[in-house]
């Protein structure tokens, strides 16, 4: 579970979170919907301790991020927004064990799980592949690997489908309803959501810093237009 009770936090003194207060079960699928700039990458950086409440507390498993990183990054995987921007090896392998060696496992299980984790993103035999040389759609599934391979309940995906062309979004769609189907927590921020809104269990929207809608999904489509969130055509009440 993932709790922020009363989080803000400035950049330069300017508000970018006022008073947030949610909670996100495990295994539930949320969507994380708001114009660019309405706070959803700095809300997404609070859930493992990447940024730290100005006020306020961000709890995961009822221990508050900044006192055990450790637990906290190994339970909320993240995927930025721009892969590249995550990726610390050459490789698909070495950068898929980049962060269960940091956490001091035995070898056979860092590989067990870069095995795992490539086969959920369907990047098996591929662990010898060079990222720069990789698809778009392709360096995606591979960071949602990295983070599948800390063995998280909840993977936090930051505008996943920026920059990718058609087949490469279904792609990275069906990796996402595969491992919500097997339970993984999913918090996906988008402005766009298309396609994803049948995945979700909740929708959350963002503006000015603050939560202004949490609702179902069906119950939260009228109200996303007005805040710059593009919703599909066939879901658009008449």
């Amino acid at each position: 579970m993932i709790e922020f009770r009363s989080v803000s936090y400035a950049f330069d003194d300017v508000p970018v979170l006022e008073d947030v207060s949610l909670t996100i079960d495990d295994g539930e699928v949320v969507l994380l919907a708001g114009a660019n700039g309405s706070g959803k990458t700095t809300l997404l950086r609070h859930c493992n301790g990447l940024l730290t409440p100005d006020e306020g507390t961000v709890l995961v498993d009822d221990t508050p991020a900044a006192e055990d990183l450790v637990a906290a990054r190994s339970a909320v995987g993240m995927v930025f927004q721009h892969p590249r921007d995550q990726f610390v090896a050459a490789t698909v392998g070495e950068d898929v064990a980049f962060g269960p060696e940091n956490l001091g496992l035995e070898r056979e299980t860092i590989d067990r799980r870069v095995a795992e984790a490539l086969a959920a993103v369907n990047m098996e035999g591929r662990a010898d592949d060079r990222i720069d040389r990789l698809s778009g759609g392709e360096q995606a599934r591979v960071a949602i690997a990295g983070a599948l391979a800390m063995d998280p309940s909840h993977l936090v995906l930051d505008e996943p489908f920026t920059g990718l062309d058609d087949p490469a979004r279904r792609s990275v769609l069906s990796r996402l309803e595969a491992l919500a189907a097997d339970g993984t927590g999913i918090v996906l921020a988008t402005h766009d959501l298309r396609d994803v809104l049948g995945l979700a269990d909740r929708v959350i929207a963002m503006a000015d810093g603050r939560v202004v809608l949490d609702d179902a999904p069906d119950r939260a489509l009228e109200e996303l237009e007005e805040l710059a969130v593009r919703v599909p055509r066939d879901t658009r009440p008449t």
